[in-house]
């Protein structure tokens, strides 16, 4: 019996079914790819500054990126962050991770720290040495009831701009995040 196809249509039909088997076997790959896309740009219970993609929940006062690993923040800076799955329930620990830069010291003396979150205010806390720290402030469950929160920190003083850097300068942020009690 002779062959109903010509040896041209063959091997087109061969290359054809060859691209398709190829396609199937890669498509969970670039699925995969879209998800993880899509999570990364998703909003995060924690943000560490070095994170370009996190720099969206940074809403004001936040500096550039330094070293790959912190920013400097105004005397006034804010962010938003996703509750922890469950935190609208036991609640969630607010935990800041800073360093109070030499000259913050030098210049100011001491520097307090206060946090507002869904118009909460927070207890303060005030640094006197040079040195990293966390600010860690419990959270009540019903401040946690959305999809997002919104976290005002604020300085009571800052250095002013001066010379060559215009920036008010308040401290170094490394990390910002809500944690399940």
């Amino acid at each position: 019996m002779k062959n109903a196809f010509p040896r041209e249509r063959r091997l087109a039909l061969r290359w054809s079914c060859s691209v398709l088997l190829l396609t199937l076997a890669f498509a969970p790959l670039g699925c995969k790819r879209q998800q993880t896309g899509q999570g990364a740009s998703a909003m995060a219970s924690t943000i560490h500054m070095g994170d370009p993609q996190t720099a969206p929940q940074l809403t004001s006062g936040f500096y550039g990126i330094e070293q790959n690993a912190w920013r400097w923040t105004a005397r006034r800076f804010s962010l938003v962050l996703r509750p922890p799955l469950g935190a609208s329930q036991k609640g969630a620990t607010l935990q800041l991770r800073l360093t109070v830069p030499p000259v913050i010291v030098e210049k100011l003396k001491n520097v307090s720290l206060s946090a507002t979150i869904g118009g909460s205010a927070l207890p303060p806390e005030t640094y006197t040495q040079a040195g990293d720290y966390t600010y860690t402030r419990d959270v009540a469950p019903p401040l946690l009831a959305g999809q997002s929160v919104r976290v005002d920190f604020q300085l009571d003083k800052s250095i002013p701009p001066s010379g060559a850097d215009l920036r008010d300068l308040g401290v170094v942020v490394l990390s910002a995040g809500l944690e399940l009690k």
